[in-house]
């Protein structure tokens, strides 16, 4: 997202994965939702259907489902009715939560229907696009989509999805996974249903209805890529999302299969700037002739992998996905116009993470924020970014991207968190990242350097002190460039000083030449 026999035993390792997977203490695990929605251009009024099938992982007398209940303000979902094998089921709804009072015993899979309709307070946007038309666009992170949607609404519950959507016959419709089948119906009605298999969070699993145009650029090993742009945008929307065809190969062969079988992408009324909801990326209206189109694309593409694929456990781990994207575009742009661009964007996110710091001192992994829109700020985007390049350059370019490829193997289809991501690197790196891990990513601020050096030209060296200013010490290595030759000081006190050979001349210094380290600094020198 941007801001502005053997199958038997499959089957039950596949049980012990889900349940692994569940927030502690979590009673069900979803193994699929069936979304059965009907839509009208004479009302914002939703009606639903939402077969639920769940995994019991306890006892219970109850279970609960997230679904946002009518407000005073006539807005919110209201459920008439709860099934199981077409007969009436206890409930109780109220706030955010629907109780369904069934007793189950652990290991238990049963399916329930919630028919359900309203007006979404949020999560679905029924609007009109900037040329006037009616629009209906899901818009579910973090945890949104239970304001249309009978769902657990939370990352560490992944679950395959069916949408049916029954809307206007003017209308297009696209979701996850693969269109199934159009069907025409009485009353200039059309439904149109689409199925996703893999596991998905809530957070990224949608609907898009509008007047759409349609192009179909390419196939990318095999999975059909795709454009859905306002027709009065075709000509420039089927030109500027093209460039996906170029970045899906890229991600696929450094990072691992992609894991879905189609990719569309898709200008809509998200309010963010795009939203990664898997296999339908959503873009801002304005994207099409968006000048940094390119990085915007990279960046949710990037998020199919890691926030998609590979979710967080929970959003505090947020950085997994933001800061996986951020740094994944930069390298993307790394490799396609050279290092000197990924020179620029590091420096221009350094700026950006150090604005942050000066009113929001807060670690990257942040345990303590309970709003997840606050965690879309530069420690999980542009901070995040960072600590993986830090890692790229600790670890070494075959490593890291070993490592990056072994925890997306890992971790597909399922949930991890910065702990998880930490075991893998040890393990393909063979060394333990506790230093790394807990000052980059679960402390607060970053190292504050004053760098001085001085030139002595009686026996042509130059003498370079650096100190630690801020409170915390960090360790790291500091490049230094003497006269074009790179030098490395390993900091672990608060003060270091080397001698480095120089030239019969005063020598010119750089510190962090090739912008690789997260600091400050002020440098003096003669």
């Amino acid at each position: 997202m941007r801001k502005i026999h053997l199958y038997r035993l499959i089957v039950l390792c596949f049980f012990c994965l889900s349940a692994k997977a569940q927030r502690p203490g979590a009673v069900i695990d979803v193994r699929h939702y069936g979304f059965n929605i009907k839509l009208s251009d004479e009302s914002d009024t939703i009606k639903g259907k939402a077969d639920v099938s769940v995994l019991f992982l306890q006892n219970t007398p109850s279970f609960q489902l997230n679904l946002v209940k009518r407000n005073d303000s006539g807005r919110g979902m209201l459920v008439s009715a709860v099934l199981e094998n077409g007969k009436p089921v206890g409930f109780k709804q109220d706030g955010d939560d629907v109780t369904i009072f069934t007793h189950a015993s652990k290991n238990q899979q049963r399916t329930f229907s919630v028919i359900y309709q309203g007006i979404p307070a949020d999560g679905l946007i029924i609007s009109t696009n900037k040329f006037g038309h009616r629009t209906f666009f899901g818009d579910n992170w973090p945890n949104r989509a239970h304001n249309w949607l009978p769902c657990v609404d939370d990352p560490a519950d992944k679950a395959p999805v069916d949408f049916t959507v029954t809307a206007p016959d003017h209308y297009q419709v696209i979701a996850n996974g693969l269109k199934l089948n159009e069907t025409e119906l009485p009353g200039k009605m059309k439904q149109t249903r689409w199925a996703e298999t893999a596991r998905l969070p809530t957070k990224v699993m949608v609907i898009g209805v509008a007047d759409f145009a349609i192009d179909h650029p390419a196939d990318v090993n095999g999975v059909p890529v795709y454009t859905y742009v306002f027709p009065e945008n075709s000509a420039t929307g089927f030109k500027s999302y093209a460039v996906a065809t170029e970045i899906l190969p890229f991600y696929s062969s450094r990072i691992g299969p992609y894991a879905y079988k189609k990719l569309a992408n898709v200008q809509s009324k998200t309010i963010f700037g795009g939203m990664e909801n898997a296999s339908a990326i959503f873009y801002y209206e304005n994207s099409v002739s968006d000048r940094g189109i390119e990085a915007l694309m990279a960046h949710e593409i990037a998020h199919q992998w890691f926030g998609d694929a590979v979710s967080e456990k929970n959003f505090h781990h947020l950085w997994l996905s933001e800061g996986f994207a951020t740094y994944l575009t930069n390298y993307y742009l790394e490799n396609k116009y050279g290092v000197d661009t990924l020179k620029k964007r590091l420096a221009a996110d350094r700026v950006k993470i150090f604005r942050l710091e000066r009113t929001h001192s807060r670690p990257v992994v942040d345990t303590a924020e309970t709003d997840y829109m606050k965690l879309l700020n530069a420690n999980s985007y542009e901070k995040g970014n960072w600590v993986l390049h830090m890692l790229r350059r600790q670890l070494g370019d075959d490593v890291f991207w070993k490592g990056i490829r072994t925890y997306f193997a890992k971790y597909n289809g399922g949930n991890a968190n910065t702990a998880d991501f930490r075991q893998v690197m040890e393990q393909v790196n063979g060394k333990n990242l506790e230093v790394f891990f807990k000052e980059w990513l679960n402390t607060a601020g970053h190292p504050d350097l004053a760098v001085s050096w001085k030139y002595n030209a009686a026996n042509h060296t130059v003498n370079i002190q650096v100190d630690q200013k801020q409170s915390n010490l960090y360790v790291f290595p500091l490049e230094v460039s003497v006269d074009g030759q790179l030098h490395t000081i390993n900091m672990a006190d608060r003060t270091a000083i080397v001698n480095i050979s120089a030239g019969p001349n005063p020598p010119v210094i750089k510190v962090d030449p090739d912008v690789n380290l997260l600091a400050s600094f002020i440098v003096t020198g003669n």
